[in-house]
């Protein structure tokens, strides 16, 4: 029996998107059990044989700070939630909520593994070839160091292998050309970094990378820092939400578009399905000491559904123990340049 710790009052919806979303992932995993972490007076009235109500007082909502997430509200469903994983009740928690705010909180909770310094966000860009790219940080991370993109790599590289049974995914590094005399100096050194330990056989890096080649699917994993990798999720978010409204604003004009859009029905739909970014929801937070999963804050119920499908993959492949082992696999070479990045 997986169980997974599920904070149903997270989000842009609240209750209102999560409670089917779980009903929903219940009937498809007969093996799965959900705590249900949230205020009673919402969650009163959700009954299953396979979900326990686990009561919390407090919300963190969208806007609050991280002092009063996780100072003030320690009794919000997001910690609640975050909590069961640490006491052993769950294998991994998911929430819609603030992105910072289970950041900050996991990271308190949970605490980072050995070797590793920050954690980060590792989530999915749907690409051309059908399937999708993991890119990570996400947004976790503004500034980092090169050793702390290493360390994405060494991370990105385990999720991969335990959810996509692939155990060489190729890695590049996100630059704004192929070309190793390009980037910022950070970058360089990540380079040379990740050279190095693809020759010693720790991961297969296959070299720089640039921004097209993550919709291409040129490679399984993308590492960058923080702030380039938010830039490029809301990136694709965006196009895709575009294109989408123009297809349906232009298939409406007339009768003649119309009578296209019938004709032109099963391509569409194909595309949508391709690039529709809520099949990839739920961002795995690694390189925490448990497994926790950040479900996008305006996600509806279809797409909330699919994060608490990648927290049970995740859980049922034992993801932590393979990043666990991947981590001491290269302990010597993490604390060669921790201890580099903190001098």
């Amino acid at each position: 029996m997986i169980t997974l710790a599920v904070d149903c009052m997270g989000g842009d919806h609240g209750p209102a998107v999560t409670l089917v979303a779980c009903r929903q992932f219940l009937d498809k995993h007969h093996d799965a059990h959900l705590l249900m972490v949230g205020l009673p007076s919402a969650l009163n009235g959700f009954t299953h044989p396979r979900a326990t109500v686990v009561a919390a007082t407090e919300v963190v909502g969208m806007d609050d700070p991280l002092e009063v997430a996780l100072r003030k509200k320690k009794d919000s469903s997001l910690r609640v939630a975050v909590n069961q994983v640490k006491t052993g009740a769950a294998q991994a928690a998911v929430s819609a909520g603030n992105t910072g705010a289970l950041m900050a909180v996991a990271r308190y909770v949970l605490k980072t593994m050995h070797d590793i310094d920050r954690p980060a966000i590792a989530g999915w860009i749907p690409n051309a070839k059908g399937e999708a790219t993991l890119v990570l940080d996400l947004g976790a991370n503004v500034d980092c160091t090169p050793e702390h993109l290493l360390q994405f790599a060494v991370m990105g590289s385990a999720l991969v292998s335990a959810l996509k049974e692939n155990e060489s995914p190729s890695i590049g590094l996100l630059n704004i050309g192929e070309e190793a005399i390009k980037g910022s100096e950070v970058i360089k050194r990540a380079g040379e970094l990740l050279k190095s330990a693809s020759e010693a056989g720790e991961f297969n890096f296959y070299g720089n990378v640039e921004g097209n080649d993550i919709f291409k699917g040129t490679v399984d994993i993308v590492v960058c820092d923080g702030f380039v990798g938010n830039v490029a999720l809301k990136t694709a978010e965006g196009l895709a939400s575009m294109f989408a409204n123009f297809l349906k604003a232009e298939f409406s004009r007339n009768v003649f578009t119309k009578i296209a859009a019938v004709c032109a029905y099963t391509v569409i739909k194909a595309f949508k399905s391709r690039f529709d970014h809520r099949r990839h929801n739920g961002a795995a937070l690694l390189g925490l000491r448990g497994l926790v999963f950040k479900s996008h804050g305006s996600a509806d119920a279809f797409a909330f559904e699919h994060a608490l499908n990648r927290a049970y993959d995740a859980a049922a492949h034992q993801l932590l123990d393979r990043v666990d082992k991947r981590i001491t696999h290269v302990a010597s070479l993490l604390h060669m340049t921790s201890t580099s990045a903190e001098s």
